[in-house]
């Protein structure tokens, strides 16, 4: 009985492979938004003021790293809890597929978080009239919530590191 249940409860990890498979199909979304935008942004670039054209790069930029968090997500997702890629030989096999743990991947997300977070806030700034003083304020509170977050998440990857690689007795 006992490895029946077992048998059923490592087989259930492939109930996460149609999430995975959402998320590919997810990565439409801000190539979809990454087109319209940079399309906007040629359309109208003749009649646009630099600040127009950082404010449109932003974005861009801003889109590219939401498409490479999702990214991430589902390579080390994947490898994590459901199995291994199997492209060890292949020649654009990315360097860190297979080496980012669960710990590895919250502190990468919660960095792309920190710098989407820092676009959206750089964008708020270059447009300060657009913003009442209290979205501006709530915009910075939020970042530096996810900025201490990931140097929390960040140390206590760092003492659980540093307990598990004390000798014993210590």
């Amino acid at each position: 009985m006992d490895r029946w249940i077992e048998s059923v409860l490592f087989a259930s990890r492939w109930l996460l492979a149609p999430l995975y498979l959402g998320l590919v199909v997810a990565l439409l979304l801000p190539l979809a938004g990454f087109v319209h935008e940079l399309y906007e942004l040629i359309s109208n670039l003749a009649n646009a003021t630099s600040h127009e054209i950082i404010l449109g790069l932003l974005s861009l930029i801003d889109l590219s790293l939401i498409a490479n968090l999702v990214l991430m997500v589902i390579f080390a997702g994947y490898e994590n809890f459901v199995s291994k890629i199997s492209v060890a030989n292949h020649a654009d096999r990315l360097e860190w597929m297979g080496e980012v743990d669960f710990g590895g991947l919250k502190l990468r997300l919660i960095a792309s978080i920190v710098a989407i977070s820092g676009i959206q806030l750089l964008r708020a700034f270059m447009s300060v009239s657009d913003y009442s003083d209290r979205d501006l304020m709530w915009s910075t509170v939020i970042h530096v919530v996810f900025v201490a977050s990931g140097v929390l998440l960040a140390l206590m990857d760092y003492l659980t590191e540093k307990a598990h690689n004390m000798p014993s007795g210590h």
